[in-house]
C-alpha cells in the first residue's frame, strides 16, 4: 500500500490550476501553426496569428491567455494501492483548486446553486471525475472549462438505426449551431455509448487527447477525418468571422451500450482547450 499525504494533492493540484489557465499545451499551439499555413481567409490568418500571440504572452507572463476560467474541471486516475493519508481527497483537492485560482489571480466563475447563484469566492466546488486502475499511480489533470463552449455542447439519445451517419449529422449539426459562440477554432469531443451520462462524460475526455493524434480504434480514424473535413467547410473559421478552420480536431470515445440504445454527447473544447496534468 503506498500513502500520499493529502497536503501534496492540494499542492500539486494548486500548481496545475495556474498552469492550465496560463500555458497552452504544446500540441494545441502546434494545431494551431498548422492551421495558419492551410488557412486560406486573410482574415482567418489574422486571427489565428492574434491567438498565437495571446497564447505567448500568457506563457510569457503567467497570465491567463482567456478571461473565463472556467469551472474546474478534474480527473484523477488512482491506483488500487493507494491511501490517501490526512485529510478526505476530494476536500484535498478543492483546497488546491481554491489557492490556485487566489494564488494565480484566476476569476471566480461558481456559484453555489444554479437557481440562488452566490458567487463561491474561489472557483469551488471542482466538477471530479475518479478512475480507478490496479498499480499504485496517482495522477491529476486540470482541465478548466470556459462556458462559452460548454453553453454550446449537446447530448442525444439515438436510435441504433439511425447508426454513423446520425451521429456524424448531430455532431455536425452541433457544431453548426455553436457558430462563433463557442470561441473557434474548436476542438470536438464526441463520446458514443454507454448512458446518458456516460456519454457525456467520455466527451469531455475526449478533449484531453492531443491535437494530431490519431485515435487509437483504427475504426474510428476515418470518422474523425472525415466529420473534421466536413465541419470545416461550414465555413465558420476563427473567432466565426469566416474560413476554413472552424476546428482543429475531432475526438471520439465509444463505450458498450444497450442493444435498443445509440446515445451521443458532444462537448465542444473552445481554441483554448486547456489542461494540465502531474502525477505523484
Amino acid at each position: 500500500m503506498r500513502k500520499i499525504e493529502a497536503h501534496r494533492i492540494t499542492d500539486l493540484v494548486e500548481q496545475l490550476c495556474i498552469e492550465a489557465c496560463c500555458v497552452i499545451p504544446v500540441d494545441l499551439e502546434n494545431g494551431f501553426k498548422s492551421c495558419l499555413q492551410q488557412e486560406r481567409s486573410p482574415r482567418g490568418k489574422q486571427v489565428l496569428t492574434t491567438m498565437l500571440e495571446n497564447a505567448r504572452i500568457a506563457r510569457d507572463e503567467r497570465v491567463p491567455m482567456c478571461q473565463d476560467t472556467g469551472m474546474t474541471v478534474i480527473f484523477v486516475t488512482m491506483g488500487q494501492d493507494v491511501h490517501v493519508t490526512g485529510d478526505f481527497i476530494e476536500d484535498a483537492i478543492n483546497k488546491g483548486v481554491r489557492q490556485g485560482y487566489v494564488k494565480g489571480y484566476l476569476r471566480k466563475s461558481v456559484v453555489s446553486d444554479p437557481f440562488r447563484r452566490e458567487n463561491t469566492g474561489d472557483n469551488t466546488p471542482a466538477v471530479i471525475h475518479y478512475e480507478m486502475v490496479p498499480g499504485d499511480v496517482f495522477k491529476v489533470t486540470v482541465s478548466p472549462k470556459g462556458f462559452g463552449s460548454e453553453n454550446k455542447s449537446a447530448l442525444r439519445m439515438l436510435t441504433p438505426s439511425e447508426g454513423i451517419e446520425g451521429v456524424k449529422r448531430f455532431v455536425i449539426d452541433t457544431v453548426s449551431a455553436a457558430g462563433a459562440s463557442a470561441c473557434p477554432p474548436i476542438i470536438v469531443g464526441v463520446g458514443i455509448g454507454g448512458t446518458m451520462e456516460r456519454a457525456a462524460y467520455l466527451s469531455k475526455k475526449a478533449l484531453l487527447r492531443p491535437v494530431g493524434s490519431d485515435n487509437d480504434d483504427e475504426s474510428l480514424v476515418t470518422f474523425e477525418k472525415e466529420t473534421l473535413i466536413d465541419i470545416n467547410k461550414l465555413g465558420i473559421g476563427p473567432a466565426g468571422l469566416g474560413g476554413n478552420t472552424t476546428a482543429l480536431a475531432v475526438h471520439v470515445i465509444t463505450y458498450a451500450t444497450h442493444i435498443a440504445g445509440l446515445p451521443v454527447a458532444v462537448n465542444i473544447g473552445c481554441h483554448a482547450t486547456r489542461h494540465a496534468s502531474g502525477e505523484l
